[in-house]
């Protein structure tokens, strides 16, 4: 499973830099509408493409995330070994701790292969108004971005735990990602105080226009995250494991 998140991860990165090359030369996409619609998305300068990086750790990296979490907290379930690990004579809490810390330092390896090998890719197909200072600040969005992303998983280790597998995490996962996006063009106004939404507004990606994330925006999105926290924690402490 690591290998292969590794594996996507960086190909997304790669993916990106063709992109740049068809864009430049549409004569590589020969007939193929939907690679050369794909490739209009891309623009040939290192704002845009930092953005879109961003972009991409929002919409991809939380399906990533959201089944890294599935897996880290599902498995056991799923492979019915779940009492051998709870034989152990180990704290239930440092059981769910140690999780959300593997989980915690693979995504943030992740967010960082997909950063790394962008930038390199975008170095390596020349993208134009290259710069340090910019690369750095964008650095800081992307990753924070990416913390925020990760974060909002809590609540999908809780429901991989409920649910005793796979399936329903990844799920959920991808309901909170087609919610946000319907929001996002239904009622904008309100996305600033749905938690999965306050990510984006953070990055910017969400276009001028956009609510502008305050306060209360996040105080819902850290109490979301310690709620599903302490959900798990409970789940995994006090719930009938047999």
């Amino acid at each position: 499973m690591f290998m292969l998140t590794l594996i996507v991860f960086s190909g997304i990165a790669i993916t990106m830099g063709l992109m740049i090359l068809v864009t430049r030369n549409p004569e590589l996409a020969g007939n193929s509408a939907m690679v050369s619609a794909k490739a209009s998305m891309f623009k040939d300068d290192w704002s845009s493409y930092f953005g879109l990086l961003t972009m991409i750790v929002l919409t991809l990296g939380t399906i990533g995330f959201g089944t890294i979490a599935g897996w880290i907290f599902g498995r056991e379930y799923s492979d019915r070994v779940v009492q051998d690990l709870l034989a152990l004579p180990v704290h239930r809490f440092t059981i769910v701790l140690s999780k959300f810390i593997t989980f915690v330092a693979w995504s943030i390896l992740l967010s960082l292969i997909l950063f790394i090998i962008g930038v390199f890719t975008g170095l390596t197909v020349n993208i134009a108004q290259w710069s340090v200072g910019l690369a750095y600040h964008y650095f800081i969005i992307f990753m924070v971005t990416s913390f925020f992303t990760m974060l909002l998983c809590t609540p999908t280790a809780l429901v991989a735990s409920y649910a005793r597998g796979y399936i329903a995490p990844i799920a959920f996962t991808i309901g909170t990602l087609i919610v946000t996006q319907i929001m996002f063009v239904g009622i904008p106004n309100i996305t600033a105080y749905f938690p999965w939404a306050i990510p984006a507004l953070y990055s910017g990606v969400s276009g001028a226009g956009g609510a502008t994330p305050d306060l209360v925006s996040f105080i819902i999105l850290f109490s979301t995250i310690l709620l599903g926290f302490i959900g798990t924690v409970a789940w995994w402490r006090f719930a009938d494991q047999t």
